[in-house]
């Protein structure tokens, strides 16, 4: 009957418990350590003017497999929802225009249209960057942003790049290596692509269809199918949950099986001859819970404390991950009242704009089933990294300031029916120049039984984060059941 904690309530943690239960049976004993009164981590769902709404992360890429697989094994795919086609802008030298299609990133290809976002001396910069020699070290990671002011100006990092990045990470530009942010890049980079241009172009250039995929595409459907590159529409970059992420997460820990322990902190973690024990509870009343094995889901600072006695060097490596912090500042209007709002799904803002949000989301535009009852929902992002100041107020504040923004940007200068501020102290890791080389050090220093998931490792949104913890429930999984390898 094997034993294993888990630490940390997030979705990481959760999708860890539930891969564990999976893999172990039911005899298993799952614990999941939360420190918070509420499980999700930094997925939050609430209630908006009647309305399940997401002030946590609101989307994930449905490109990559693990969430609509993980809706599929939960018997949730029925709610897996895409956005329509409202199409997004950006706030730029005072204006608001639509956002540059055809980018990996912010990082233009060749058929990026920049018109209206770029002085002519900003396009004049990209379009000269294809002839321009190229010096890229395969071996080294750089910062993002200097790489872009280098080949393409800082209009086109500052305007474009910055706030997409900014979106992601709650960062700047400036301060995100390219091998963690961009790898895809990074990867065409070190294959010998000529310009920065050009890479962004193989990047983001879809494989041909394989002579398997077109034998037996062609067999079902008894067309043609063009040998070079799959026909038909694309496929929804962005998919949703309908209900919120609450619908999920409270859906795989019901799978899971597990002891979900709220409120509980874990103060310390050890080796011990016949596992881990792990030191729960406040300093005046401790309690030791004996486990087999233990995945850590936790943020880069909590896991480089827990790691410091067990792995030293994981520890180390954890340390240098910084985070960002952040806020979200949910509103619903009456539809007479918000009649000036753009029909765009949102809005991202250039850190050089005089104004506190970094991002609007129009979500009645959005997404389709968050205006059952007609009214106009839409949420602003607030906090860069490096800015804690700007969150260092009430919550009145905060609202005032986003109100003032919207009426600014989009005429709207009406009292919400309802408002929710949600603050992300630490929300958002950093993934700065080297970052790989940490990640690697990391899971490379652990000790057997032991494994971490999470945010802070291969990537930030939620699939990255299922797929962590996933790959962390098989590797202790396997050291406790030889059948789970």
């Amino acid at each position: 009957m094997p034993r294993v904690a888990v630490v940390g309530g997030g979705v990481s943690g959760l999708a860890a418990a539930h891969r564990l239960r999976t893999l172990l049976g039911p005899s298993a004993v799952i614990t999941v350590l939360e420190q918070r009164d509420r499980i999700g981590g930094v997925l939050r769902t609430v209630d908006l003017a009647g309305v399940p709404y997401d002030v946590g992360a609101e989307a994930f890429l449905a490109r990559r497999p693990e969430v609509p697989a993980l809706l599929a094994e939960l018997g949730l795919s029925d709610l897996l929802v895409h956005p329509t086609s409202a199409a997004p802008s950006v706030r730029a030298a005072g204006r608001t225009g639509p956002l540059p299609g055809g980018t990996l990133l912010g990082v233009p290809t060749s058929s990026t249209r920049l018109d209206g976002l770029l002085s002519a001396e900003g396009l004049a910069a990209v379009a000269a960057e294809p002839e321009r020699p190229l010096c890229w070290d395969p071996t080294a990671d750089v910062a993002l942003g200097g790489l872009l002011r280098e080949r393409f100006g800082d209009e086109l990092a500052d305007r474009l790049a910055d706030p997409l990045l900014g979106g992601v990470y709650a960062g700047r530009v400036d301060s995100l290596g390219v091998r963690a942010t961009i790898p895809a890049l990074a990867a065409v980079l070190d294959s010998g692509a000529p310009s920065l241009t050009a890479a962004a172009d193989r990047a983001t250039t879809p494989p041909p269809a394989s002579r398997h995929d077109v034998a037996r595409e062609s067999t079902r459907s008894g067309a043609r199918v063009d040998t070079d590159r799959r026909t038909g529409p694309p496929a929804p970059v962005f998919g949703a949950v309908r209900g919120g992420y609450g619908v999920l997460l409270d859906a795989l820990a019901a799978a899971a099986g597990a002891d979900v322990r709220l409120g509980t902190t874990v103060r310390v973690l050890e080796r011990t001859e016949a596992g881990w024990r792990l030191t729960l509870g406040p300093t005046t009343a401790p309690e030791a819970l004996d486990v087999d094995a233990v995945v850590l889901a936790v943020p880069a600072p909590a896991a480089a404390r827990l790691l410091a006695d067990a792995a030293t060097g994981a520890a180390t490596a954890a340390s240098g991950i910084e985070l960002a912090s952040s806020a979200v500042v949910a509103l619903a209007y009456r539809p007479e009242d918000a009649a000036a709002l753009p029909p765009t799904s949102g809005m991202l803002v250039a850190a050089g704009e005089p104004l506190a949000v970094k991002g609007v989301t129009h979500s009645t535009n959005k997404w389709s089933h968050l205006a059952p009852d007609g009214l106009v929902r839409l949420r602003t992002s607030i906090g860069r990294f490096g800015e804690a100041a700007s969150l260092q107020v009430d919550d009145a504040e905060l609202v005032a300031r986003t109100r003032a923004d919207l009426a600014e940007v989009a005429g709207l200068r009406a009292a919400p029916v309802a408002v929710h501020v949600q603050r992300w102290g630490g929300g958002l890791p950093q993934y700065g120049v080297g970052h790989l080389d940490r990640v690697r050090t990391i899971e490379v220093g652990l000790p057997a039984g032991l494994a971490v998931a999470g945010s802070a490792l291969h990537g930030v949104g939620v699939p990255a984060c299922v797929a962590t913890a996933r790959a962390a429930a098989e590797r202790v999984a396997a050291g406790l059941v030889p059948a789970a390898r």
